[in-house]
C-alpha cells in the first residue's frame, strides 16, 4: 500500500511530515472534541454554582480548591478549564481520539454526575 505524506513547515521553520490520512477530518474525532469541550463548560458552570453556594471545601480536587482560596472561585475555574480544554484540543490535533473519548466518559462520570447529584439534593 502506497502511503502518501504531506510536508508542512511549522512556524519555527522545522519541516514536519504528516500522514495525509491523519490530517483528514474525522467525524468521530470532531464529535469527541465537541463533547469534551461541552463537558468542560458544564463542569465549570456546575462547579462554580456548587462552590459559591456550598463553599470551596466541597471541591474534590485539592489543587483546584487551593487555587480557589488564593485566586477566587471564578479565576481558578476559568484557568483550570482553559488548561483542560487546551490539552483536550492538543489531543484532538494529534489524533488521539479514542483516548479523548475515554477521558470524556471518565470526566462525565467522575465530575459532572457527582456535581449534578449534589446540586439536585440541595
Amino acid at each position: 500500500m502506497l502511503e502518501r505524506r504531506v510536508r508542512a513547515v511549522s512556524a519555527w521553520g522545522f519541516r514536519v511530515l504528516f500522514r495525509q490520512e491523519a490530517a483528514e477530518a474525522s467525524r468521530f474525532g470532531n464529535a469527541v472534541i465537541v463533547l469534551f469541550l461541552l463537558a468542560q463548560a458544564a463542569d465549570g458552570v456546575l462547579t462554580y454554582v456548587g462552590v459559591t453556594t456550598l463553599g470551596s471545601r466541597v471541591e474534590a480536587n485539592p489543587l483546584l480548591a487551593l487555587l480557589m482560596t488564593h485566586l477566587g472561585e471564578g479565576t481558578a475555574l476559568v484557568g483550570a478549564k482553559i488548561i483542560a480544554s487546551t490539552l483536550g484540543i492538543a489531543l484532538h490535533i494529534v489524533g488521539v481520539h479514542r483516548l479523548l473519548a475515554v477521558l470524556t466518559v471518565i470526566y462525565i462520570l467522575g465530575a459532572l454526575l457527582p456535581w449534578a447529584g449534589l446540586l439536585l439534593l440541595m
